[in-house]
């Protein structure tokens, strides 16, 4: 966290050694995800252009990992999207590995990886409920049934469990 309020303050020395010590790790992040040197490249030095830029506005409640991380992966997106444009526009093969549908499935993996941990973290009675109620197809008086308890209690851990996936991953997005 100590890294965030100095970089938040300017800090120039900060800056360089969060830069020394994650860009490796998100070069192997990016370069994992694409199969390409160039687009990894490109990738990490935008996102810590990014992370300069928006420095002011970094959170202090969340590692620097993570908010690294997360603009990798939106700037990855963001060129992933360009390249396959441009590759529309420019009549290229459609076959190339930088298309709508590479972003997409990114976009999805890394979704499920997150609400599969939300998941694992809620309260075992909110988890059990949702699970068998999303996961399993059950109706909630089935629910309510297997743990004797009303089908409003069912649909209030339901309501509470899509409410904490949808503010994480609000957050998350953003």
């Amino acid at each position: 966290m100590e890294h965030i309020k100095a970089i938040k303050k300017d800090d120039q020395h900060a800056f360089q050694h969060v830069f020394n010590r994650y860009h490796p790790q998100i070069y192997g992040f990016i370069l994992q995800r694409t199969k390409s040197a160039y687009v990894a490249e490109e990738v990490t030095q935008l996102t810590f252009i990014k992370l300069w830029k928006q420095r002011g506005i970094l959170s202090e409640k969340l590692g620097i990992d993570v908010q690294l991380f997360g603009m990798a992966r939106q700037v990855m997106i963001d060129v992933l999207r360009k390249e396959a444009t441009r590759f529309k526009y420019e009549g290229e093969s459609a076959e190339t590995p930088l298309t709508d549908s590479l972003v997409e499935a990114i976009e999805s993996k890394d979704l499920l990886q997150i609400m599969e941990k939300d998941i694992e973290n809620m309260p075992k009675m909110r988890r059990l409920v949702f699970e068998l109620s999303r996961k399993q197809g059950l109706s909630h008086r089935e629910i309510a049934h297997m743990f004797s308890i009303s089908p409003k209690a069912v649909e209030y851990h339901i309501s509470k469990a899509l409410l904490q996936l949808k503010q994480h991953l609000y957050s998350v997005m953003l």
